[in-house]
């Protein structure tokens, strides 16, 4: 029997090794991002029933049902200011249940159910990878889930709705908002028992919808001081006073300074802690 030596830099069939195809974390990424995409491509019909219903009651309760009989929130003066001021509560709400939503729920199963995790895992990328594509598609999906908002704003409410435009605000605050949402879902989801995340789901919503300055500044709140104080570990409630800075002029926000600190120090320890939990999830 004779032995043949193969040349560095060359592999068994003659080819150099810089020749043979590689796949990085980028190309892995992007697979599984696209992977999720098509899936949510598929299931469009039932993604955009499910976003577009919250809006669309609230607009429809509060901004055309209440004016026509007689009971306009803020009396017939401010149902108008009432109703531009909702936008941004509307868009907040939108973005952070389908941000977290969207990344909770599914973990829950693929970990319980369908152990699609464990095939994602042993592609050739890192599980940070894997966590942090959750969290972009995550935020895709919130951000898809905001811009419905704004055909309902324009076409359901009976009083006019002034919208004006901050756009380096709203360009800086959406994707901030979005990542901020998937990663408190990439928290949620890899941290607690996969047959909990929809009870514990169901139990964050009233509590973010209801504190968090959806249908009032949040400056408003100036009567109760120690609801005022509270209400600040809401994550939305920044959310909620970002959009109407970005959106409205004249319906008083929280200064811009902590709404960015806060939005880009929660997306900063939510990713880093769903990320840790995520590894110490899967690789358990």
């Amino acid at each position: 029997m004779t032995t043949t030596s193969v040349p560095a830099g060359v592999d068994a069939t003659g080819a150099p090794a810089s020749a043979r195809p590689r796949s990085t974390g980028w190309t892995t990424f992007r697979a599984l991002l696209l992977r999720d995409l098509t899936v949510l491509d598929k299931g469009l019909g039932e993604f955009l029933a499910n976003t577009i219903m919250q809006p669309l009651m609230l607009a429809f309760v509060f901004t055309y049902v209440f004016p026509n009989i007689g009971q306009a929130v803020g009396g017939t003066e401010g149902a108008a200011k009432f109703s531009t001021l909702l936008v941004g509560g509307m868009v907040a709400q939108s973005v952070i249940f389908q941000g977290l939503f969207r990344v909770a729920l599914p973990m829950g199963r693929e970990l319980d159910i369908t152990n699609e995790l464990e095939d994602r895992v042993m592609a050739p990328t890192t599980v940070t990878t894997i966590a942090l594509e959750k969290v972009v598609a995550g935020a895709l999906q919130g951000l898809f889930a905001g811009l419905v908002v704004f055909p309902v704003a324009a076409f359901v409410p009976a009083t006019p709705v002034f919208l004006s435009v901050n756009w380096p605000v709203l360009l800086t605050i959406t994707p901030l908002a979005c990542t901020t949402s998937a990663a408190l879902g990439l928290v949620v989801g890899s941290r607690f028992e996969p047959r909990s995340v929809p009870m514990l789901a169901s139990f964050l919503a009233l509590p973010l919808a209801f504190f968090g300055a959806i249908f009032y500044p949040w400056d408003a709140l100036t009567p109760i001081p120690w609801l005022k104080a509270l209400v600040l570990v809401n994550p939305l409630v920044y959310m909620s006073e970002g959009f109407r800075a970005a959106l409205t002029v004249g319906v008083p926000h929280m200064p811009l300074l902590p709404i960015y600190g806060v939005l880009i120090g929660s997306t900063v320890l939510l990713t880093v802690a769903g990320t840790r939990s995520f590894r110490a999830r899967v690789l358990s």
